[in-house]
């Protein structure tokens, strides 16, 4: 089964599977024997056969040292090394399992976690699976008698990864970042993908796990939240008692490890140890090579490296006679980017798999300012593995650019079936779509590289333009103010006069009832002095 994106609900794990994977649960202990005591026993008493589970306790210089229960069914490692990721990797490398259950020395495991787990990993064989953990502030037992529920509850859930399960619709979206799933706690792995990825990074302070998801994630895996493997973490983690303190450290270490960390790398212009993207070239002439080299340094994507293939092994300095040397364009690139810090010559090529996007860019083809940052929002927008750009196409055959996506790429190795075009396999766990290169700014023609001083210009005049047109918008916004207030003053005369008017005109109304009264008095007045005064 090959599961798009990060959606394993097209995964049907079998409910009544036959156990046959073994697992490695690696325990990293400092201190806290009466925990870790819990924390075995718990272990023991798991629904999966206990023929298949092996459990290695790490003493990470624990003093008085750590000790093994009577009977438990567990090695002891001692590992010297301060810091967890040093004790897990010591526990790691003295597995044997097909799969690496991390558990930390303060967890216990409800008696179906495990088997939970493993269903999934005999379904697929590149899954990361997490349990759901509960936080318990209960005083801590002799021994697990009983139900667990009823010893650690009432409990508070792993806040941050119900919120994160819900809101990315349990990580089966096109979420891009479905690896902060990874927490050491109660996380199982299978062992091929810790290989691929390698192990935990000692040189973190904190962030180790998802740093290490991170990676895992760039190797294929699938990530799996598993609500039916439940835990109990005995009393609270640093970071539920001190986040702000753990964000700000662990942050200024991932920073320069995790590129999909985009909100950590606000500085324009800075470079990182894991670049974002890689853009693979071909030297050929300095000419060709370099403007396609400038091109792409110049462009509006600064977190990327550019990767110099070539015979760079070859090159010898002739100083006799250095304008007949045979390798010259060779000698004129390398003297020209050897101390630039976002060039790399490579031979043969190598790319960092911990890059999360590959450009591979044919000789003498360039991007214009914005193609690369185009190509990445296509990309990530609609989660594909793969996408090809157009260049030039003719009875040869077709020349294309190819913005490639490391992890489903992976992936997409581990699925192939013999015989079958990687691409296919890349469309199947993600998508491949062809685009226009002209359309997206590749041109085989000269660049102008306008660089960051035009650009600052460029949004100098922006930013004057838009207060101009702010205090604009603020000189109307005035004047509109004032015709409001002189149109209330126009309304409320109106409707003075209108008042005038209607007393005048009821006055003239009285006026012309009175007129009229006096026509008439006077005209019967007339009329009877009239009668007396003319004879019979």
């Amino acid at each position: 089964m090959r599961i798009r994106g990060n959606d394993y609900r097209m995964l049907r794990p079998a409910e009544d599977y036959t156990p046959a994977l073994t697992v490695s649960v690696v325990v990293p202990a400092y201190g806290g024997q009466d925990k870790l005591d819990l924390v075995l026993e718990g272990l023991a008493a798991q629904t999966y056969p206990a023929s298949l589970i092996e459990i290695i306790v790490v003493d990470n210089g624990s003093s008085p040292p750590l000790r093994l229960p009577e009977g438990a069914s567990a090695r002891l490692v001692v590992c010297e090394a301060p810091g967890r990721a040093n004790a897990r990797n010591a526990g790691l490398a003295e597995v044997a399992g097909d799969v690496i259950h991390w558990l930390d020395s303060d967890v216990v495991l409800t008696p179906g976690a495990i088997e939970a787990h493993m269903r999934w990993h005999h379904a697929a064989p590149y899954l990361v699976v997490t349990s759901y953990i509960r936080f318990t502030e209960a005083p801590l037992p002799d021994h697990l008698d009983g139900d667990l529920d009823e010893l650690f509850e009432p409990a508070e859930p792993h806040s941050w990864i119900v919120d994160l399960v819900e809101r990315t619709d349990g990580l089966t979206g096109n979420t891009q970042r479905p690896f902060s799933l990874h927490v050491g706690g109660a996380t199982s792995v299978n062992a091929r993908l810790i290989k691929a990825a390698g192990p935990m990074d000692d040189d973190l302070v904190l962030g180790q796990d998802t740093e290490l998801g991170y990676r895992l994630a760039q190797a294929g895996a699938v990530f799996v939240p598993e609500p039916r493997a439940r835990a109990y973490h005995l009393g609270p983690t640093m970071r539920m008692r001190d986040k702000p303190s753990i964000d700000r450290v662990s942050h200024a270490f991932v920073a320069d490890r995790i590129p999909a960390y985009r909100w950590l790398r606000s500085h324009p212009g800075r470079q990182w140890k894991v670049p974002y993207v890689a853009v693979v070239v071909q030297a050929t002439t300095y000419e060709q090579t370099r403007a396609t080299v400038d091109a792409l340094l110049g462009c509006t994507v600064a977190d990327l490296c550019v990767v110099l293939t070539g015979p760079w092994d070859t090159l010898t300095r002739d100083r006799r006679a250095p304008l007949r040397d045979p390798a010259l364009d060779l000698v004129l690139i390398r003297g020209h980017y050897e101390h630039e810090g976002r060039v790399r010559l490579a031979v043969p090529e190598s790319v960092d798999p911990a890059i999360p996007f590959v450009l591979r860019l044919p000789p003498g083809w360039a991007p214009g300012e914005d193609t690369l940052a185009r190509l990445l929002e296509l990309a990530k927008a609609e989660g594909l593995g793969l996408v090809q750009a157009l260049l030039e196409e003719s009875p040869d055959g077709v020349v294309a650019a190819r913005l490639e996506r490391t992890a489903f790429l992976a992936r997409a190795a581990i699925v192939v079936k013999p015989g079958e075009a990687l691409e296919d396999a890349v469309d199947d766990v993600s998508g491949v779509v062809w685009v226009d290169g002209e359309t997206y700014g590749f041109t085989c023609e000269p660049v102008e590289i306008l660089g960051r001083r035009t650009a600052y210009r460029a949004r100098t005049e922006a930013q004057s333009e838009a207060a101009r047109l702010a205090k604009e918008v603020e000189r109307l916004r005035g004047q509109v103010t004032k015709w409001r207030d002189e149109a209330g003053r126009w309304r409320k005369s109106t409707v003075e006069l209108r008042r005038e008017v209607g007393t005048l005109r009821r006055q003239l109304a009285a006026a012309s009832r009175v007129q009229k009264s006096l026509r008439t008095l006077l005209s019967a007045s007339v009329k009877r002095a009239l009668r007396r005064k003319l004879p019979d």
